[in-house]
C-alpha cells in the first residue's frame, strides 16, 4: 500500500464538479428560454436559481481555500478555476435576463446556435471536472472547448452582421446585441476555464 506523505483536500474536486453541473442545468434552461412560446417568467426565475446556486458554491470554494493549509494544486489555480465558472454562470444569467427583460420575441436563428454551443461545452466541462483528481485524458477536452469557442466566435460575427444589415429597426438591433454579447463572452468564459485545467494539467504533469 502506497502512503500519501503529503495530505490532501479533496473536497474542492467535488465542488468543482458541482458548480460545473450547475451550468449544464443553466445552459438547458437556456434552450428553453430562447424556445418559441416557452414561459419565460418561470425559467429566468429558474435561471436565478441557478446563479445563486453557483455562486453558493463559489463562496464555498473560496472559504475552503481560505481554511486549507493544503491543496490539491496551486491555491492561484483553484482560485482562477473558481472564478471563471462562476463568470460562465453570469453571463448565461444575464442573457436570459435581457431576453425576458426586453421582452424578445423571436429571436435570430443563430441564437440557437450560440445556445447549442455553450451547451455542449457545459456538458464537455462538468465531464471534466471529475478527472481533476486524476489529470488523465483531460487534453481532448480543452482541444474541444477551443475548436466550439472559435464556432462561437464565427456565429457570433454572423449575428452582427445580420443585426446590421437593416432588417431590424434601432431598438431591436440594440436589445439583440446586448444578448448576444452576453452569450459571446459565456462562449469565451467556458474557454477561460478549459484554459486554466490545462494550466493546472502541466503544473501537475
Amino acid at each position: 500500500m502506497r502512503l500519501r506523505l503529503t495530505p490532501r483536500e479533496d473536497s474542492y474536486y467535488a465542488l468543482f464538479a458541482d458548480s460545473a453541473n450547475n451550468l449544464v442545468t443553466a445552459s438547458r434552461l437556456l434552450v428553453e428560454i430562447i424556445s418559441d412560446g416557452s414561459d419565460r417568467d418561470a425559467l429566468a426565475e429558474k435561471m436565478r436559481a441557478c446563479e445563486h446556486a453557483g455562486d453558493e458554491r463559489t463562496h464555498a470554494i473560496m472559504n475552503r481555500l481560505n481554511e486549507s493549509f493544503i491543496t490539491p494544486f496551486d491555491r492561484e489555480d483553484i482560485y482562477r478555476l473558481a472564478s471563471n465558472l462562476d463568470d460562465v454562470m453570469d453571463f448565461m444569467e444575464a442573457a436570459a435576463d435581457l431576453i425576458v427583460l426586453y421582452q424578445i420575441d423571436h429571436l435570430p436563428k443563430e441564437v440557437v446556435r450560440q445556445v447549442e454551443v455553450l451547451e455542449r461545452a457545459a456538458e464537455l466541462t462538468a465531464d471534466a471536472m471529475p478527472r481533476l483528481r486524476s489529470m488523465q485524458h483531460l487534453n481532448e477536452y480543452w482541444i474541444e472547448i477551443n475548436r466550439l469557442e472559435n464556432q462561437a466566435d464565427q456565429v457570433y460575427r454572423r449575428l452582427l452582421a445580420k443585426l446590421f444589415s437593416g432588417e431590424y429597426d434601432a431598438l431591436t438591433v440594440m436589445k439583440m446585441r446586448e444578448v448576444i454579447e452576453q452569450l459571446e463572452l459565456a462562449a469565451d468564459a467556458f474557454e477561460h476555464v478549459a484554459n486554466t485545467v490545462e494550466t493546472i494539467a502541466v503544473k501537475e504533469s
